[in-house]
């Protein structure tokens, strides 16, 4: 019965969990097997009859998991059961199933093809967060808010200058993807300690042709096993891809706040419940949840690079965990990205909230501005700053607007005019280059789509 979340269909999309689900494994493993026999009819070594009838009875149609794991109960191996399982249906082709082969070979491969068919969903998920946040930073590029350092108000900054930082770091995440897929997506066919001896003088051709009826880049040279450091780079980028999801998630949830209250995940307002007890809640429990999974996806990064040293050209050591932390990496982001797509699809941005919370220091967070005007005006800026800071103190504490401070203040309104002192006050003459920053983060993503060739 169903233990862990994903099993319960708590988490996961039903297309992720379809590429890791037993019967798809078993069937990528019959698509390896396949392959093989098709390749030694191909060059000879066995008769192309007996490869043809051994690719058609390849198919979980054929070859049921039951079977299988009745095999396995009983030989305790779980590739020599699918070897015996499907020799039992090809008659006496069967003979042939698995020539020359090592139960790596067949394992890596299929891993391979597994992970060809994740990182391709995991690719389009971040093409299309890629894009929400494009259309979000267009939308929200001159949404001015109070930009934040330490928690603590710092200077005007927009909404869109926000979702463009995001949006960049998806567009590096997708280059990481693309880089990554000559390393990741390889198979092998290259026998007990990798030199091939079981497969013949034609090895070689077998393993390329094996490759490229599969769809996958044949390894360069391996021991018994695919070396490790391929799957822990993608492990290692998934969680990296996770770090900025939960990084997202948790600047909506610090958004959120009943203080702060200036974007909001979606929340069903007809039927949803925030909480059993107090029925006033509206929990960010969305972002909460991806910042949940950030954790469990950060922790199978250890596994991962703990699999890469084995005893000699191979052990089991990387195996079993290894059954747990690839299918889960993947699906657990592909989760995430799910969930933010949704998320920021169907924000909520209160723009005037915004503004409100930009005047709660009372004109403090443009010091700066004025700091910088006096300097502008002759003052050094160690004198304008210490001033500033005093004036800027003095109106924290004595909750006095910082416009009345500095008027009141000789050396300021002997520097500044009333006009030039309500002009550095404004937030918006103090966003810099942000717009024009947006512009050309937006500009530069449309082109890279156009690249890919999406919109």
């Amino acid at each position: 019965m169903p233990i862990l979340p994903i099993d319960t269909g708590r988490y996961g999309t039903p297309e992720m969990l379809r590429v890791f689900d037993e019967e798809n494994r078993l069937q990528r493993m019959l698509d390896v097997e396949a392959a093989l026999a098709w390749a030694h009819g191909e060059v000879g070594n066995i008769p192309k009859a007996d490869a043809e009838r051994i690719v058609q009875m390849a198919t979980t149609e054929h070859v049921k998991i039951s079977r299988v794991k009745e095999i396995e109960r009983e030989i305790k191996h779980d590739v020599m059961s699918l070897v015996r399982a499907l020799a039992e249906v090809c008659g006496s082709s069967g003979a042939y199933v698995h020539y020359g082969a090592t139960s790596s070979d067949i394992l890596d491969t299929a891993t391979a093809l597994q992970l060809k068919d994740a990182v391709e969903i995991i690719r389009r998920r971040l093409d299309d967060l890629e894009r929400v946040l494009l259309e979000a930073a267009e939308r929200y590029k001159g949404t001015i808010m109070i930009g934040r350092t330490h928690g603590q108000h710092a200077l005007p900054t927009t909404f869109g200058f926000k979702l463009s930082v995001w949006m960049r770091e998806i567009s590096r995440h997708i280059k990481r993807i693309d880089e990554c897929k000559s390393r990741i997506l390889v198979g092998k066919m290259s026998g007990a300690v990798g030199t091939q001896a079981g497969l013949g003088p034609k090895a070689r051709m077998i393993q390329r042709l094996v490759m490229e009826r599969l769809g996958l880049k044949a390894a360069e040279i391996t021991t018994q096993i695919i070396q490790r450091d391929r799957h822990a780079e993608l492990i290692c980028l998934l969680a990296i891809i996770a770090s900025t999801l939960d990084k997202m998630a948790t600047e909506i949830r610090e958004l959120q706040r009943t203080e702060i209250a200036e974007v909001f995940e979606p929340f069903r307002r007809d039927k949803q419940v925030g909480s059993s007890t107090m029925p006033h809640k509206r929990n960010p429990e969305l972002c909460e949840r991806i910042c949940g999974l950030a954790k469990i996806m950060r922790s199978l990064v250890i596994p991962a690079l703990e699999n890469i040293p084995t005893w000699h050209e191979r052990d089991l050591t990387q195996s079993s965990s290894e059954r747990f932390i690839i299918p889960e990496a993947c699906i657990i982001v592909d989760y995430m990205l799910h969930l933010m797509i949704g998320i920021l699809s169907n924000l909520e941005v209160d723009e005037e909230r915004m503004k409100e919370n930009i005047n709660l220091t009372k004109g403090r967070i443009m010091s700066e501005a004025v700091m910088l005007a006096l300097t502008r005006k002759g003052m050094s800026r160690q004198e304008a700053h210490e001033l500033i800071r005093r004036l800027a103190i003095k109106s924290a504490s004595q909750n006095l607007p910082f416009r009345d401070v500095l008027l009141e203040d000789q050396t300021v309104s002997r520097m500044l005019s009333k006009e030039e002192i309500d002009e550095t006050l404004n937030p918006e003459n103090y966003l810099g280059t942000a717009i024009e920053q947006i512009e050309y983060c937006i500009a530069k993503t449309r082109e890279e789509r156009k690249l890919r060739g999406i919109q």
